[in-house]
């Protein structure tokens, strides 16, 4: 007979697990806000992060490697690599080396850990605890009721799969998500298994990350992509940086800011908050920025408000009218517009009617800061404009990149050296995920050229996105979910409602490297099966094999791992696809998966008569520093979608942002600690915080006129769709923000986002445009919570 204590855990075993981080508070700690990024700080901080891991000499060797030629492409930003002068110091930044550490850790989770730890009591940890436990070094399985994962061996594990997948009704009843770390080789391979099996059911990180760039890029200049390469930061005459966090969210940008500024380039930063990053730099690799002052690298800083930044372009482009009637030919390039556009005439009308004043306070910007970056962007040419989630995931982003583009289309400022545009992406190949067709929304032509190849008829029909793919499982319309790396319920937006999706799926598979939230918010069945990292030794008979990637500015590179890995259990993501399709399809298969599963040059091959721009695969991704993809309008060659050969102007809309007198507009973000979902630590650094996630940052004033104090712990709400959205327990930070805005961390306060506040035609999570009101804590909200 079982005693107390024991039949008590038992009963703890059998409970919904969490589908968010405990609620409680840590021990907040205000430290100095920084006006500068990295420097002396950044090098001790990857360092302690080597230490925690106790990877101090195998991480630190593998340091070294990171994203050098003949070395492994870091699994974290996807910021260019120079094409030849590359550091041997090292050419990696602090987050990248935090996730080194994380990958060549020798802290293991294995089947007997899972014994030991019921997916209820992990739940019970946050985020920064679960992820900390080590890498998955087995395939493991939950079955039916089970309240620990067990033991499974790979081919059972790709036999419930192809049992799950045989069984549905119809092919579209899978659903197959990607995150960016995933290779090309990987992931032209598992588009290609999931549209033989029968479906366009992809959603990836990009949807929830840049899918905004893409369908404004495609519709105004031709392609998906930004159109600058590296140099071009080296040598032009000024860079724009809108809703974007270089310091924390892609470092290594600093060192290109830097250069630019030494060759006379001038800065604008617009964003609501004045980030580290965006204001200076001590450059850990030079003396000057180890003892010396560092680097000023804003010229101008305008804090604008949460979705002020289409008053603030359209108040530009007005000033920007009146500079060129002054000056004649001296500011407008008519030569570009009449030669390679289409829609001036009807974009410049709608100025008639707008006032500066009133674009001004839209904004939150003053007039006579207006005034200024209107000067600085007037009589220059070479302009690089780049933006981050603080545009894309707005519910206008879509035109508000469109109106960037308006920029410089009048400025003939795209398609020449130092000067275009420059979608910052995040992950280290949401690009490369993209050119290798997983994408939602395939091309006719993309899946003629497969059916050419391969001699099997693709589906035609366009698959879900991730907020379509949350509804259709809620509706029970997808009833097995395939998850290629990520953390998909931690990224996703309306924590709550994707929780109770994915408990109703029949199978939730998850490809992983380490354990993490999204694992214990399982289907009715459920599988972990894990993987190589970015910087293991991938081994195919007996040779260690090269991946490629694709970073933001369309080069493509191999990618070689030097560690070790830890388990003999791994099975590299190209080969997981591949006994996946065998298991799955069997005899029905066109494809030769036995042929790829040990052959990523095979895989290569098949890419190069797939899809263009791959020309010689094999060969050039050998060769030094990569090949560029092919970029028409970065050479001045454009085709807006209803045009011939031209990029368009667009007309766009100024939107309402009305709050009712107890409400704030919260946009979420990220932690210097962090990437993505991945919590490194507790603090964040730059903004001044340390040991606690659970902070909202107010403007003072409006912490006085709600009768607030700083530090009072306070709840959000969100009641979008009729819906009350609750997070409890923050504590109130002041902060230098725009009156009537507040930013919070995610995933914290992922809950607050509705499935339905989206980006119009990206279809993307607004996340940085979420209306909440903020109430005194009270403790009795837990149990209403529960309720819920």
């Amino acid at each position: 007979m079982k005693n107390d204590q024991q039949q008590n855990t038992d009963d703890l075993t059998h409970k919904l697990p969490e589908a968010e981080n405990p609620y409680q508070l840590s021990k907040l700690k205000l430290t100095k806000v920084e006006k500068w990024a990295a420097g002396v700080p950044a090098v001790m901080a990857a360092v302690s992060d080597l230490i925690e891991d106790k990877t101090v000499l195998r991480g630190g060797k593998a340091l070294f490697k990171m994203n050098q030629m003949g070395g492994f492409d870091c699994s974290s930003c996807a910021w260019p690599d120079p094409d030849d002068d590359r550091s041997p110091l090292g050419e990696y930044c602090e987050n990248g080396a935090k996730a080194l550490a994380e990958e060549a850790t020798t802290k293991k989770v294995t089947a007997a850990f899972f014994k030991e730890n019921s997916v209820y009591s992990l739940s019970q940890l946050d985020d920064y605890q679960i992820g900390k436990m080590g890498r998955l070094t087995e395939p493991v399985y939950l079955p039916v009721g089970g309240t620990h994962y067990q033991p499974i061996t790979w081919e059972d594990a790709f036999g419930k799969i192809a049992s799950h997948l045989n069984a549905l009704e119809s092919p579209n009843e899978a659903a197959f998500y990607t995150s960016g770390r995933t290779s090309n080789e990987a992931s032209f391979l598992y588009q290609l298994f999931a549209k033989e099996f029968g479906t366009n059911n992809m959603p990836d990180c990009s949807n929830m990350c840049h899918e905004t760039s893409g369908t404004a890029l495609k519709t105004t200049i031709g392609i998906g992509k930004g159109t600058v390469t590296l140099e071009d930061f080296y040598d032009t005459d000024l860079i724009i940086i809108i809703g974007q966090n270089p310091g924390t969210n892609a470092p290594r940008m600093l060192s290109a800011l830097e250069k630019g500024k030494k060759n006379g380039a001038k800065i604008i930063a617009v964003n609501p908050l004045p980030e580290a990053g965006l204001m200076g730099f001590h450059n850990p690799q030079a003396i000057k920025g180890i003892i010396g002052s560092g680097g000023k690298l804003t010229d101008l800083f305008l804090p604008i408000k949460i979705n002020g930044d289409m008053a603030l372009l359209k108040a530009i482009e007005l000033l920007l009218i009146e500079l060129e009637k002054k000056n004649p030919g001296e500011v407008f390039d008519h030569e570009f517009i009449r030669d390679k556009t289409t829609g001036f005439e009807n974009f410049q009308k709608q100025f008639e009617n707008l006032d500066l004043d009133h674009l001004a306070f839209l904004s939150g910007v003053s007039k006579e800061l207006i005034i200024e970056a209107a000067e600085m962007i007037a009589f220059k040419k070479r302009i690089i404009i780049c933006w981050g989630m603080g545009l894309t995931q707005q519910p206008n982003g879509v035109d508000m990149i469109r109106e960037i583009v308006n920029i410089l289309l009048i400025k003939g400022s795209i398609g020449k050296p130092g000067a275009g545009v420059c979608p910052v992406r995040g992950h280290s190949n949401v690009q490369g995920n993209r050119t290798m067709l997983i994408d939602e929304k395939p091309t006719n032509e993309q899946l003629d050229r497969l059916q050419a190849y391969f001699g099997f008829n693709p589906p035609r029909n366009h698959g879900y996105d991730v907020v379509g793919t949350i509804k259709a499982i809620h509706e029970e319309k997808v009833k097995v979910m395939f998850c290629m790396g990520g953390n998909f319920l931690s990224a996703a937006p309306d924590t709550t409602y994707t929780a109770e999706a994915l408990r109703k799926l029949k199978l939730l598979v998850c490809v992983s490297t380490k354990l993490n939230r999204g694992h214990l918010i399982h289907g009715k069945e459920s599988l972990i099966l894990p993987t190589l990292s970015r910087s293991d030794m991938d081994i195919v008979n007996n040779e260690i094999q090269i991946i490629s990637t694709e970073n933001s500015m369309g080069v493509v590179q191999s990618s070689k791992g030097v560690l070790q890995p830890i388990s003999d259990q791994f099975l590299n993501e190209t080969q997981i696809v591949c006994r996946m399709a065998m298991a799955t399809l069997g005899e029905k298969s066109v494809v030769n998966w036995l042929l790829y599963h040990g052959s990523y040059d095979a895989v290569r091959d098949a890419i190069e008569n797939c899809i263009p721009g791959f020309e010689n695969y094999n060969v050039r991704v050998r060769e030094k520093g990569g090949f560029y993809l092919p970029n028409a309008p970065r050479h001045g060659e454009f085709k807006a979608k209803e045009s011939a050969d031209r990029a368009a102007f667009t007309l766009t809309e100024i939107p309402d942002n009305e709050l009712e007198a107890d409400e704030y507009m919260m946009a979420t973000t990220r932690t210097h600690d962090q990437f993505n979902t991945t919590i490194y630590g507790m603090d964040d650094r730059y903004r001044g915080i340390k040991n606690e996630r659970r902070v909202i940052f107010m403007n003072q004033n409006d912490i006085d006129k709600a009768g607030f104090k700083a530090g009072d712990k306070v709840d959000l709400f969100n009641y979008n769709d009729g819906i009350e959205r609750i997070a409890p327990l923050f504590l109130i930070v002041s902060y230098q923000i725009p009156e009537r805005n507040t930013v919070t961390y995610f995933p914290e306060t992922n809950v607050l986002v509705s499935v339905n506040n989206v980006v119009k035609e990206s279809n993307m999570p607004a996340s940085k445009y979420v209306k909440i009101k903020v109430k005194k804590h009270d403790p009795a909200i837990y149990q209403k919570i529960k309720r819920m």
